[in-house]
């Protein structure tokens, strides 16, 4: 029995708001340091900045993700600050 190769993976393109926000969420890996929190993170942070989500306020909550190191306010201010440098550039 033979297995087939793994599909191709397509990259976002460095320019997009997906990789932009999964590259916010990867910044923090100091303070979140599962990779799979770090994800879920980079998903809200999409779906905020597409109009979809929830603000980081609630979001940090409702999405029950887990940090360390840092408190709620002080990861929340990290998180508004990069989206704020996002927005303006």
């Amino acid at each position: 029995m033979t297995t087939l190769p793994p599909p191709g993976i397509k990259y976002f393109p460095e320019d997009s708001i997906e990789k932009k926000c999964y590259n916010i969420a990867e910044s923090l890996k100091e303070y979140i340091p599962i990779m799979n929190e770090r994800y879920r993170l980079g998903f809200n942070l999409y779906r905020y900045m597409k109009g979809e989500g929830d603000p980081p306020e609630v979001f940090i909550k409702t999405a029950r993700i887990r940090y360390e190191n840092i408190s709620e306010k002080e990861l929340i201010e990290k998180i508004n600050s990069a989206i704020n440098s996002l927005k303006n550039s």
